[in-house]
């Protein structure tokens, strides 16, 4: 044992358990022996307000980290998408292509112009369709 080390078993030894605390107990509390109601409410406020300041901090972390984390989803989403529609755009091509020895140029051009048209108007009435249950759910607690 080193010299500037003192035994567990002694009295002088300051573990973790030995800490002073920064707790000064009023002059109530001194006499009584017990705390009072009023410093009972004002420790509870205390402990009420540090944890609303913690909560609040982590919110602002967790809202921190979640926009971080949506700006790079955006990000690859808008990617995606750019590589999707180069991706359509080749398969027509491709297949305006593929169809000009059967029916020629312009047939070629017709028949994929038409089918991507009617691709279209079938998409877009599947989109009016989820717009109006859309207006159904909000109009249905109003009259008109």
């Amino acid at each position: 044992m080193r010299n500037d080390e003192v035994e567990r078993g002694t009295e002088s030894y300051l573990g973790p358990l030995d800490i002073p605390d920064d707790y000064e107990p009023s002059e109530r509390e001194q006499k009584s022996g017990e705390a009072s109601l009023v410093d009972d409410v004002v420790a509870l406020f205390s402990d009420g307000k540090t944890y609303a300041e913690a909560e609040l901090a982590f919110q602002k972390s967790r809202a921190g980290y979640t926009a971080n984390r949506a700006k790079g989803a955006i990000a690859f989403g808008l990617a995606a998408f750019g590589v999707f529609h180069l991706a359509l755009i080749a398969a027509t091509v491709g297949l305006v292509i593929a169809l000009v020895p059967l029916i020629g140029p312009w047939g070629a051009t017709a028949v994929v112009t038409l089918a991507l048209i009617v691709i279209g108007i079938v998409l877009l009435r599947m989109l009016k369709g989820r717009v109006d249950d859309i207006r159904t759910a909000f109009s249905e607690g109003t009259e008109e």
